[in-house]
């Protein structure tokens, strides 16, 4: 009977240690919670697309939690997150920072070609494991709707093999710019302002050879612009956001009309 019974008083004792030890090593490693953070992120809409400039929902929290962000940048969550955000934290009123996605790139078949006949997986993430893309431009929109498939909004659209997305429906939650395998899509304050459509940074005599709109890093946008928003580098032309003041006057000089206003209502 001893036989049996010692060795399941060994083994039990032995369960019961480390259970003990494990429970010691929970309360004394235990990471602390910030319950403001928890309560933030519940308000959040769990999109985690990084549209605030954060890591996702739970890094937006915490540096709420810290004071080091504002309320209103989440684009998903809108007004009505911003508001329930700064109503917890006891902020007052905020601004909510409307962002849009954009697609940097007007290759439609009027503008380019492709320069090889597809006959694979549809989808852009597959065909640009092919010799960079199918079309003539390696920076350029595929068409194959990959951001399309990704927006659970409706807002993105692809006509003539360009990808177009609608800032009325767009609700900044990032998936198509994740879906897009050469990086074409960015988040663009909801403003007037002048955007940049294209991505191409080969030099212009190549860029003029696959396309009819592609920037050609002739720098005279920035001679244009008074507020000093557009500049050029690797043949490509960019405008900052903060300093465009939406006067037009570098999508009047762009000779090869890459560079246009977006003029869109802020949603209430």
């Amino acid at each position: 009977m001893n036989e049996i019974l010692l060795p399941i008083l060994i083994v039990a004792g032995i369960g019961l240690l480390a259970g003990l030890i494990l429970a010691i090593a929970s309360i004394v490693m235990a990471v602390p919670k910030d319950e403001k953070a928890e309560a933030i992120q519940e308000l959040l809409p769990g999109a985690n697309c990084g549209a605030c400039g954060y890591s996702g929902c739970s890094g937006y929290a915490a540096a709420l939690s810290k004071g080091e962000a504002k309320p209103g940048l989440c684009s998903p969550g809108g007004a009505e997150t911003a508001k329930a955000i700064a109503e917890l934290l006891g902020s007052g009123d905020v601004e909510v920072e409307y962002k849009t996605a954009l697609v940097h790139c007007m290759g439609s078949y009027d503008n380019t070609t492709d320069k090889m006949e597809y006959d694979g997986i549809i989808g852009c993430a597959a065909a640009a494991q092919l010799a960079g893309g199918i079309t003539s431009c390696r920076f350029g929109c595929m068409g194959l709707g990959d951001c399309m498939k990704a927006c659970q909004y409706d807002a993105i659209t692809v006509c003539n093999g360009v990808a177009s997305i609608n800032p009325e429906k767009c609700k900044g939650c990032g998936q198509c710019v994740a879906a897009c395998p050469k990086g074409l899509i960015s988040f663009v304050p909801l403003k007037k302002q002048a955007v940049v459509r294209c991505a191409n940074c080969d030099k212009g005599a190549a860029t003029t050879k696959v396309c009819k709109v592609g920037c050609i890093g002739c720098m005279k946008c920035v001679k244009v612009c008074e507020a000093g928003a557009v500049k050029v580098e690797n043949f490509h032309a960019t405008v900052d956001p903060v300093k465009c003041t939406g006067c037009g006057k570098c999508t009047e000089a762009c000779p090869r009309h890459c560079i246009t206003l977006l003029d869109v209502t802020i949603p209430q």
